[in-house]
């Protein structure tokens, strides 16, 4: 499948720059095929591990639906901006992946992958063991596996 190429290439980003900055990003845009032909883009906590992105979701929804009825999505994140010394406009690296996304059917490892987003995000002392027995059997584990990567430095100027 042909992807369209970076309009602006002199702004591109480097595969690792792109994979750092899903690493470190907090959240992200998933964006899918919604209901009577409308986009549904909605933000979520993720966990990009291995080339792949994760991410929890409830068993029922309009985005799970979505995902159902076609499998392919788009998700997008931003770095951090920084104000570089004597410059008044931001600077940040957007990152977008096309891609399928897929449930995690494989019990013990869709537990592992809660445990890994978990981590991510609640404090040092969260009780994750007690979280986990209480509401992973109600979450689901969605898995991008990413067809199509690109990543461009930008100015807000």
């Amino acid at each position: 499948m042909e992807f369209r190429e970076l309009r602006r290439f002199k702004q591109a980003a480097t595969l690792q720059e792109c994979e750092a900055v899903l690493s470190s990003a907090q959240r992200g845009i998933l964006a899918v095929h919604g209901e009577n032909g409308y986009p549904y883009g909605l933000p979520i906590n993720y966990m990009y591990l291995n080339g792949k992105i994760y991410f929890h979701c409830a068993k029922a929804g309009h985005k799970l639906d979505a995902i159902r009825a076609n499998d392919k999505v788009c998700f997008t994140v931003l770095s951090e901006p920084v104000k570089n010394p004597g410059e008044w406009w931001n600077c940040f690296t957007s990152v977008i992946c096309f891609g399928r996304i897929s449930e995690v059917t494989d019990e013990q490892e869709k537990d592992r992958l809660l445990r890994q987003i978990g981590a991510k995000y609640f404090p040092e002392g969260y009780d994750l063991e007690g979280d986990m027995a209480k509401n992973a059997r109600n979450a689901l584990i969605l898995e991008i596996t990413i067809d199509h990567m690109s990543g461009k430095h930008v100015r807000e100027k």
